[in-house]
């Protein structure tokens, strides 16, 4: 595969899509093809698991935490195989939102599962595919959870957990990002939008002009 794997990482309320779409227009202004997608929700399977993942309600039930990361799993097996691989093999700048790190961080330190566990189910279900770059968007959860009443909407089952949860999640994106430096690149989530993105495209250039 010849093309490029970005992936843009943190928790809830962090500016991910904002900054996916502007990487992603950026990218294209370059004359890239460029893939935008994210996870759960990039292929038809996996909106419906996005569906019942966070917003099934009383139509679910409590989720077991184990099922909640072999669902994960699934939406990334059916993903990487119809949108990631095919739009890596022909050259193409996948620009995603949430990948296996997510897992790690949520069912692995967030619900308290071995993250290694969940680390070889991810890992079993991308077919070994990891990203070329992470961005980790780091943001801390108080400021995370007012972010998230400014702009509305009632919460769906993630954003709904505990300040609890929410640390540990955070705590395990930056553990992630500590052990894998190389891979990395963690951006404050708390600077103005225009200053991560001109952060974002200063390391990407970089790792494109290679």
């Amino acid at each position: 595969m010849s093309g490029t794997f970005i992936t843009l990482e943190g928790g809830d309320g962090a500016g991910k899509t904002t900054q996916a779409d502007m990487l992603g227009q950026w990218l294209d202004g370059r004359g890239l093809e460029v893939v935008r997608t994210r996870e759960p929700g990039g292929t038809r399977l996996g909106a419906e698991l996005r569906r019942l993942l966070l917003h099934g309600g009383d139509e679910i039930g409590d989720v077991d935490a184990r099922a909640e990361a072999l669902l994960y799993a699934a939406d990334r097996a059916q993903h990487v195989a119809k949108v990631v691989r095919p739009a890596l093999e022909r050259d193409a700048v996948v620009v995603q939102d949430r990948y296996i790190d997510s897992s790690l961080a949520y069912q692995g330190a967030g619900r308290v599962l071995d993250v290694e566990e969940v680390r070889r189910i991810s890992e079993w279900a991308a077919g070994g595919l990891w990203p070329h770059l992470t961005i980790l968007l780091d943001l801390d959860p108080e400021t995370s959870a007012g972010r998230r009443r400014a702009r509305g909407g009632s919460a769906d089952r993630l954003e709904a957990e505990d300040t609890a949860f929410h640390v540990a999640v955070r705590e395990g994106f930056r553990a992630l990002a500590a052990a894998d430096p190389h891979r990395y690149f963690t951006v404050d989530a708390t600077l103005p939008v225009d200053e991560i993105h001109t952060r974002i495209i200063g390391r990407v250039s970089g790792y494109l002009t290679r």
